[in-house]
């Protein structure tokens, strides 16, 4: 990692562009997965990098393909696969505030039910078992609404983080140097 015309530099050595991708993908470069080690180790770097400057990845292949086999577009492979993640990201996003809202108002069913059955249960009643029985249906009726408070509060943050990360990983400037002849 280090400095690159104003970007912050990931660097990546290879032995060829195929390194990069999942050997068990059958799409072309262009399309292909990026394989899970390649993405971690850019991943870990990038979390690394400074928020506030663009990114640079510099791949250095240690061999050219073979003269007939073109080199792959790794540049356009790369930004497309992070612009893909940043997009499911997204997706992952919508997907939660819309379970949020479902759980949201089950939950509010949920609490309202709670509420509603301690009052008609115990509303007659003063001692100490209706007492604990009022207070444990109000418990449960809380806890029912948990987790769609959680959901609305602090599940989004991680996901807003990553889809973020992909982001600049897809707007990054990506060079390929092949070793020199």
């Amino acid at each position: 990692m280090s400095d690159y015309d104003g970007k912050a530099m990931i660097e990546l050595r290879l032995r060829d562009g195929a390194q990069l991708f999942n050997s068990l993908d059958p799409f072309p470069f262009r399309e292909g997965d990026l394989a899970a080690e390649a993405e971690g180790y850019i991943l870990d770097w990038a979390r690394d990098l400074p928020k506030d400057k663009p990114i640079a990845i510099v791949i250095h292949l240690e061999k050219p393909d073979a003269p007939d086999k073109p080199l792959p577009d790794l540049a356009t492979a790369i930004t497309r696969w992070f612009a893909g993640r940043a997009s499911a990201e997204t997706r992952a996003l919508h997907e939660l505030f819309h379970d949020g809202r479902l759980a949201l108002m089950i939950g509010f069913a949920g609490l309202a039910a709670c509420l509603s059955l301690s009052w008609l249960l115990t509303q007659d009643s003063e001692g100490p078992f209706a007492r604990v029985f009022r207070e444990s249906l109000i418990i449960i009726g809380w806890v029912v609404i948990w987790r769609p408070a959680e959901m609305f509060l602090y599940d989004w943050v991680p996901i807003l983080r990553r889809r973020k990360l992909y982001r600049r990983l897809a707007e990054a400037n990506v060079e390929v140097r092949l070793p020199e002849q």
